[in-house]
């Protein structure tokens, strides 16, 4: 349930705030001579990829999560590795991005710095914790 609420948060996020200035770029190079009429498949190929795009990498949160309760991550990992998360999230983005303007790589790259934030705190709230419910008494 979680899971498809930040899918579908990612798919609005990158439909109304992204999406706009994306195809903007696109038919951007408009003059007096030079009209840009781009096909509809090239419409619905920009469109599928950004939303496809965004509501995989607004699931971060989740998958934190799982990796924490798996045991592969923690808060402090996440804490100490800041810096390159930071670096690793642009990269990420630029490589996402259909279009190769700065614009629509920063679009994509701060939310990915707000999710991780989230997802550090996702991790201290629902990841592993230590069990110390009952121990097993062995016969010796």
């Amino acid at each position: 349930m979680i899971s498809t609420i930040f899918f579908v948060s990612g798919t609005a996020f990158g439909y109304f705030l992204v999406f706009p200035p994306a195809f903007k770029f696109l038919v951007g190079y408009n003059n007096e001579f030079l009209t840009s009429l781009p096909a509809v498949s090239e419409y619905f190929s920009l469109a599928l990829r950004l939303l496809i795009a965004f509501g995989v990498i607004f699931e971060m949160p989740v998958a934190m999560v799982f990796l924490a309760k798996a045991g592969l991550v923690s808060v402090s990992f996440l804490n100490r590795n800041r810096k390159y998360a930071i670096l690793i999230n642009f990269i990420v983005a630029a490589i996402l991005t259909p279009t190769p303007d700065i614009v629509n790589q920063m679009m994509m790259g701060i939310p990915l710095l707000v999710l991780y934030e989230v997802s550090v705190l996702a991790v201290w709230f629902f990841g592993r914790r230590p069990f110390s419910g009952f121990s097993v008494k062995t016969d010796g």
